[in-house]
This record gives C-alpha cells, sequence and structure tokens, in this order.
C-alpha cells in the first residue's frame, strides 16, 4: 500500500508536499518527490515497498499492492498518462487547479490540498489529460460447458494461486467476520504461513463474533476479537467518514466495524486479507435469486464494476487508513475471469447462493461456515439498528425535508443519510458536483 499525487508542472514541489502530507497514513516509512518530464510527482510507503517504488523509472509512480491491483501516473516526454487497474483496487482521483493545472491523487483528500475540482479515475482507464481511453474491463466471458466437479477443482486451483501470490513474505493476516468469504481467505493461506492472525470485530452478541471463533478455531489461527460498545462506534463516525470520503449509508454501515477491526490488525500485521469480491462473482445477495438466470450473468457484471468506489473503497480505506495492505484474493484476474465463465445455474442452486464457491471449499471449512447463509456485513456485526436509531435521535422530520436535497443536485435518502452527510460537510466542505462519489446500488430510502 502506499500513495501517489502529483502536479503537471514543474517547479510544485512545496503543493505536492501539502498533497502527501494529507495522505501519510498511506506510507508511514517514506516519501519520496520527484520531477520529471516537466510534471512534479510525488510517492510514499512502506518500508516493504520502497525498493521496488525506487526501482521504478523516474517519471513513473505508482501504488500497487500486488500483481494488477494498480493506479500510476508516468511523465514522459510530449505529456504524461493515469493508469488504473481494471477492477480499481488501487484507488486515483484528478482534477485541474484554479489555475488550469492538472493534478492527481490517491485519494480525494490529497486533491483537496490544491483543488476543489475532483473526478475519480475510472478503472481500467487510461488519461492523458485530454482523453480517457478504456484499456481493459469486466466483461461478459462465454459459459463454460465443464461438469460441476471440474468447474470446482478448477476454480479452488485459481484461488489457491491468487492467495499465493499475495501472501509475500508470510507476515500477512485476515480479517474475518466467520462469513463464507473471508473463511475461505483464511482457509487457503492459513497452510502457507507459519501464523496466522485473524480478526473479527462486532458488538455484543453479534452473529459474526460466534461464527468467526469458529472458523478461527478450526483452521487454528491466532484469533483476535474486537467488543465494541455503542458510544465508541458513535465516536468513530467522524474517523471512519474521513477516511471514506463518502456519506453513502449503506457503505458507513459495513465501514464503521471494519475500520476498528482494521485498527486492531495494524498492531500486529503489515496486511491482511478481505474477502471483497465473492458475493458480487459468485451471486452472493439475496436479491439475485428474485432474478431469471438468464440475467444473472450481466448482473453480476454490474454490481463487480460498481465495487472500486463503494465496497473496494471501504476497504482501502480501512486498512490504508492505519497504514496496512488489504489483498482482495477474489478479485485476482484470473479468479474474476474464470467466475464470469460459471453457469448461473452453479452460483445459485436450489436456492443456495454461491453453490459452486461453496463446492470448490467443501473439503476445507467446517460445515456451519461453509453453509452458512449470507449476512450483511453491518447486520452480522450488531451495527444496523444501532445506527439508524441514533440518526433518527438526531434528525427532525422537519431537518429531513429540509436538507435533504443539496445544493448540487444530490438526494439524501434517509435520515440516516443526512446524518452522515451533515459529518462529511463538517469535515470536507460543500462541494458543486459529487459525481466521484460512489452510491451503493439499492441504498435505503425513506
Amino acid at each position: 500500500m502506499s500513495g501517489i499525487a502529483g502536479i503537471a508542472q514543474a517547479g510544485q514541489t512545496e503543493q505536492v508536499s501539502r498533497m502527501l502530507d494529507r495522505l501519510s497514513h498511506r506510507g508511514r516509512h517514506w516519501c519520496e518527490i520527484r520531477e520529471a518530464e516537466g510534471t512534479t510527482l510525488g510517492v510514499l510507503g512502506s518500508r516493504v515497498q520502497q525498493a521496488d517504488l525506487k526501482e521504478l523509472p523516474k517519471g513513473i509512480v505508482r501504488d500497487q499492492t500486488s500483481v494488477g491491483h494498480f493506479a500510476q501516473a508516468q511523465a514522459h516526454f510530449d505529456g504524461f498518462e493515469l493508469q488504473r487497474d481494471r477492477a480499481g483496487i488501487r484507488p486515483l482521483y484528478y482534477g485541474w487547479t484554479s489555475d488550469g493545472r492538472f493534478c492527481f491523487a490517491s485519494e480525494v483528500k490529497g486533491l483537496l490540498a490544491v483543488t476543489r475540482n475532483v473526478h475519480e479515475m475510472p478503472p481500467g482507464h487510461s488519461f492523458d489529460g485530454k482523453q480517457l481511453t478504456k484499456q481493459a474491463e469486466v466483461a461478459l466471458q462465454p459459459e463454460l460447458k465443464e461438469s460441476a466437479d471440474a468447474i470446482a477443482r478448477e476454480l479452488r486451483k485459481r484461488l489457491e494461486a491468487s492467495i499465493q501470490a499475495r501472501i509475500g513474505n508470510g507476515d500477512v493476516g485476515s480479517w474475518l467476520s466467520g462469513g463464507l468469504d473471508s473463511s475461505v481467505m483464511v482457509a487457503l493461506a492459513r497452510p502457507r504461513v507459519s501464523k496466522m492472525h485473524t480478526f473479527a470485530a462486532g458488538m455484543d452478541g453479534a452473529p459474526d463474533l460466534k461464527f468467526a471463533r469458529i472458523a478461527a478455531d478450526f483452521l487454528q489461527t491466532e484469533h483476535h476479537e474486537r467488543m465494541v460498545q455503542p458510544e465508541e462506534m458513535f465516536a468513530a463516525l467522524g474517523d471512519v467518514i474521513y477516511a471514506l470520503e463518502s456519506f453513502d449509508a449503506w457503505l458507513i454501515r459495513s465501514s464503521v466495524m471494519n475500520y476498528l477491526v482494521a485498527q486492531t490488525a495494524a498492531d500486529y500485521v503489515p496486511a491482511v486479507f478481505s474477502g471483497e469480491g465473492g458475493d458480487e462473482l459468485f451471486a452472493g445477495y439475496e436479491y439475485l435469486k428474485s432474478l431469471d438466470s438468464t440475467a444473472l450473468p450481466s448482473e453480476l457484471v454490474d454490481i463487480t464494476n460498481r465495487l472500486h468506489n463503494t465496497a473496494l473503497q471501504r476497504v482501502d480505506r480501512c486498512s490504508s487508513a492505519f497504514g496496512t495492505v488489504a489483498h482482495v484474493g477474489f478479485l485476482d484476474e484470473g479468479v474474476v475471469d474464470y467466475a464470469l465463465q460459471i453457469p448461473a445455474n452453479l452460483k445459485l442452486r436450489n436456492g443456495v447462493e454461491k453453490w459452486i464457491l461453496r463446492e470448490s471449499m467443501k473439503d476445507t471449512l467446517p460445515d456451519s461456515i461453509l453453509w452458512r447463509p449470507k449476512s450483511k456485513f453491518w447486520q452480522g456485526a450488531g451495527v444496523e439498528d444501532f445506527l439508524a436509531r441514533h440518526a433518527e435521535e438526531q434528525i427532525s422530520d422537519a431537518d429531513f425535508k429540509l436538507e435533504r436535497n443539496l445544493p448540487n443536485g444530490v438526494q439524501l435518502n434517509t435520515k440516516e443519510e443526512l446524518f452522515y452527510y451533515r459529518i462529511f460537510r463538517e469535515r470536507f466542505g460543500e462541494f458543486d458536483n459529487l459525481s466521484w462519489m460512489g452510491r451503493t446500488k439499492g441504498s435505503p430510502v425513506a
């Protein structure tokens, strides 16, 4: 995990330094600002990444966690170019200063040091300051014709390869909710490391804590559990929203415990695995069961392509807030391309979501985890009711009616979202344009 920032003009060291100051959490150990081809470039990172990043040509700065998961800027003799991986796993934003200088940064808060003109770099694209060019995309794939057993074996093989590619020196842990996806990450990583730390957070009585313990005991990990009180959760909201750069209600709900568990994990390991992407690739959401099987493949592509500024933003910001790297093993290109070829009737089978993924893992997880139904992160962690009630207490009906329509045209969906927006506005101010901010598909409405 690292952070990058820059301005397409020479002699901008002071301004780029201010941008990097706002990204210092992304790389606490070293920082470098350089000039190349009329562009001022900045990068910061961890000690582990220092050698690799310093070996890059002078005109390139890059934020990369593993093969295929990157965002970078490159200066060359006739200009510069931004690039972002096709799933949008690594974040990147750009804009122009009031006097027309092009600038970029890993997070919006980095750009805000020099401009309020903000755009998100689309995944799978390159940009030269004038034209966006699509380089790669997550798209529909031809359907596999092999047997279910053969598909399960190949899927398992690809998942194992993804995990192996991200193990590094073995100093890695995993967030563990006790759901299928995070448990798959732990089950595949555990034989490849001498010791594995796992981390869970939730409120007293939350189902996730119980199932995380079951998975951790079965897989023999060093398990760390963070019991969260409502007051601690409410106190963290300001920091969570600042880290996320969002007021999307579902994103905030799922991020509070993720932020707190990431804080705990940072005391033990420099990197963690996250199960993000499993629901999108293997049809893990309840609403997908109502779709016709012919419509399912395109819907899965759509929700996978929406991850970059919702769930993947949560994973990136929660981990980077504490200087750690989060690896998303399901979103390895080999896994993604293969998963999108798997027939719909192997993903949803007899009412069971993610059936083929469960089949591929049936010798490595206990049945209570392997066949556990999907639970939203904030529900499993015991968050939802507390946050919704807290917002209701803060926002009157009259306030909601008066404030739900923002001057920039955005409409807030619920009192809860207005409550989050007020915090967002305190931290970031008003924006004329919020097109860079993702909104979760199917977000709750009043």
